[in-house]
């Protein structure tokens, strides 16, 4: 195994620890996250002055030379499939796909094969460059396995630590298609009382709250306003279904990205997602206001009506923008025509 070696000297007044003064004086072109630095110190690695220390917490001083022995990525334990992508771009440091509802991302308990990852191991091949020291598609940001449309993954270390950040500081633009009950208008009094709500000018509709585990269901998330973690979602009515409307097509733009916040948002102000088996409830649809046709299409569909239709990011080496769009998936379009009739 060849190992190549960087070697860095701490510039003035380091912070005490090792793995933070290796972390703000490493050239970022190196892209190594304090992480990343702290395995390789345990690993046996690192040398500070010609001394092999394990520590991330030792000491340094000013001027100190530290030499990093950096070897070549593993290969991922994780198995690679041959499964169909859809990759809308692909180049040396990132891959955008449009993920098909059904597909997990990442494997888990209960969802070993058939992720998106397997997928991505499999398309990308040798072109992983390693991402933590292994040879994997870095995963930024998720997206539930029962919604559809676009995610990035990093093919790179450094790929991997820019688009972080990115998602990060909410630069990156992501807007959903959603499907939901009834309407929110901002006239609507209920809507405008009910806490976290407030609209801001072009009738756009902001949620703020925390987001919290759910505290006897383990595998839902909870509204709180104390604790949890802050969460900003905006939406407005693109689509407005039924006579009087019954039912929306919305816009919606993640401020925040946590798990399940777009759902658990819209349920929050009443409007949950059509078909959302864990926060829809068990609300219908008026039969007074839309088809048979478009009454049996809600209640038929088999997930959220969720897609990702919109990723705007800056590529992490070139500086470029680069803006993605996914169509409507089939089960969504066949929804919204239902409605329109």
């Amino acid at each position: 195994m060849t190992v190549s070696f960087l070697t860095v000297e701490i510039a003035g007044d380091p912070p005490a620890r090792l793995d933070k003064a290796l972390s703000r004086d490493v050239p970022e072109e190196a892209a190594l996250s304090r992480t990343r630095l702290a395995r390789l110190i345990e690993a046996g690695e690192v040398r500070v002055n010609g001394t092999l220390v394990r520590d991330a917490k030792a000491r340094v001083a000013a001027g100190d030379r530290v030499e990093i022995g950096l070897p070549p990525a593993t290969e991922s334990d994780i198995a690679a499939e041959a499964i169909a992508l859809d990759v809308l771009h692909e180049d040396d440091d990132l891959i955008v796909v449009n993920k098909p509802a059904g597909m997990v991302v990442h494997p888990a308990p209960g969802s070993g094969g058939g992720t998106l990852v397997n997928a991505l191991l499999h398309h990308c091949g040798d072109s992983l460059s390693g991402v933590g020291g292994e040879k994997r598609p870095g995963i930024v940001h998720r997206i539930d396995k029962d919604t559809s449309g676009l995610l990035v993954a990093a093919k790179t270390d450094r790929a991997h630590h820019g688009l972080a950040a990115q998602f990060a500081a909410h630069s990156a633009e992501r807007l959903y298609k959603a499907v939901v009950h009834g309407v929110p208008e901002p006239s609507d009094p209920r809507l405008r009382g009910t806490r976290g709500v407030s609209f801001e000018p072009g009738s756009v509709l902001r949620i703020t709250t925390q987001l919290a585990r759910h505290r006897t269901d383990r595998q839902k998330q909870a509204v709180v306003f104390q604790g949890g973690r802050h969460a900003v979602t905006r939406a407005r009515v693109a689509e407005r279904f039924g006579s009087p409307p019954a039912a929306a097509l919305l816009d919606c733009w993640l401020e925040t990205g946590r798990t399940h916040q777009i759902r658990l948002h819209l349920a929050h102000v009443g409007h949950a997602l059509i078909g959302d088996p864990v926060y829809g409830g068990r609300r219908k649809l008026s039969r007074s206001a839309l088809s048979p046709r478009a009454i049996a299409a809600a209640a038929a569909f088999p997930r959220q009506a969720l897609h990702a239709a919109v990723l705007g990011i800056t590529h992490p080496r070139t500086g470029a923008s680069l803006r993605f769009e996914a169509p409507l998936p089939r089960d969504m379009a066949e929804l919204i025509t239902a409605l329109r009739g």
